[in-house]
């Protein structure tokens, strides 16, 4: 049997709510000890290990049509932050987090990545890696011979290419034309 319980507190008092209907056709019953309180009734157990003693004399239950309203006489006017104490855990070391080895993760895709692509594609990313694993001169050799040639040459020779304007070499089959202006 599923029954909520909700408590609240004065100076003086802690007053527990059991929300059962007919309590006194459902056989219920209430233990007061100092530290405990037990509640049962048909189908149902209610088993409190108190945070704060309780004076067992001056506490009290009555039952009413919708509810078990047991009050505990405070032996301290200490606010409680709890109504039941806590079982202590003990904590277990913490784990280190795993540390990922990012610059491997990134060469493991990019080796993924480079025997997936396929025609242009892995040509692009042939030129890529040649321009980013270069030295400034071989950049400034590719970069000369592509923009002034149109896009129909490209050259890693900085000796070659910096005397002169490269000239348009169109594939084979091909014409090269100028842009109308």
């Amino acid at each position: 049997m599923s029954v909520r319980h909700d408590w609240y507190q004065s100076e003086t008092k802690v007053v527990i709510t059991v929300l059962l209907k007919n309590a006194a056709d459902k056989n219920y019953a209430v233990e007061i000890s100092q530290n405990r309180v037990h509640m049962t009734a048909d189908g149902y157990e209610l088993d409190l290990k108190l945070l704060h003693p309780i004076v067992v004399e001056r506490s009290s239950h009555k039952a009413f049509p919708s509810k078990v309203e047991i009050t505990l006489a405070k032996e301290t006017g200490v606010r409680w932050e709890n109504l039941e104490e806590k079982s202590v855990v003990v904590a277990a070391a913490p784990v280190k987090p795993k540390t990922k080895n990012w610059d491997q993760l990134v060469s493991e895709e990019e080796k993924i990545d480079e025997k997936e692509a396929k025609g242009e594609t892995a040509l692009n990313n042939l030129f890529k890696k040649i321009y980013s694993t270069s030295s400034p001169e071989v950049q400034k050799a590719m970069n000369k011979s592509f923009s002034e040639s149109g896009g129909t040459v490209l050259s890693t020779n900085w000796s070659e290419v910096g005397k002169e304007k490269v000239t348009v070499k169109p594939p084979d089959g091909t014409e090269f034309r100028e842009w109308e202006k």
